[in-house]
């Protein structure tokens, strides 16, 4: 893989127009995280999606390491998948943490990719790493967007 800035604007776009795909897969896992921590967790749009899409890939040196998972998991195939399964987690893994950003939100983001992992799956024509990709996409950005009410005001452990 050759990363230039051509192929992370590439990236960029592939990224934006999955959001079809991806925004259902953050709410539906915001629905059911929100069943299982008891809260109530604000849905998203295409439109934001699309807006946090444009904030992280701003970022130059973000942007460079995103497009290289994203490239990666979309040509990612194994023959047989299971094999193969341990590459495309980590690469989701760290897609994921990658968007979210900085500790807490990126460990966080990696948990949450493995719970989106489990209720995604791609198409029988699609390469193996295509659904990872996407569970880590809906991942990365359902734990950076707000929605969250803990992520609501100053945070109880603030030093003022």
């Amino acid at each position: 893989m050759h990363l230039t800035p051509g192929r992370v604007e590439a990236e960029y776009e592939w990224v934006r127009d999955r959001a079809p795909v991806v925004v259902p897969l953050v709410n539906e896992t915001r629905d059911r995280l929100g069943v299982l921590f008891e809260t109530e967790v604000k849905t998203i749009t295409e439109t934001t999606y699309k807006q946090e899409v444009n904030t992280v890939f701003a970022n130059g040196e973000t942007a460079v390491n995103i497009a290289g998972y994203v490239g990666l998991l979309r040509e990612l195939d194994v023959e047989g998948d299971y094999p193969g399964f341990i590459v495309d987690e980590i690469l989701g893994r760290e897609l994921a943490a990658t968007i979210a950003g900085g500790q807490p939100l990126a460990l966080l983001a990696q948990a949450t990719f493995h719970f989106a992992d489990v209720h995604t799956h791609g198409e029988a024509d699609e390469n193996a790493g295509v659904d990872d990709l996407d569970a880590a996409l809906a991942a990365g950005f359902q734990t950076r967007l707000p929605g969250w009410e803990w992520r609501n005001g100053d945070s109880p452990f603030s030093i003022q």
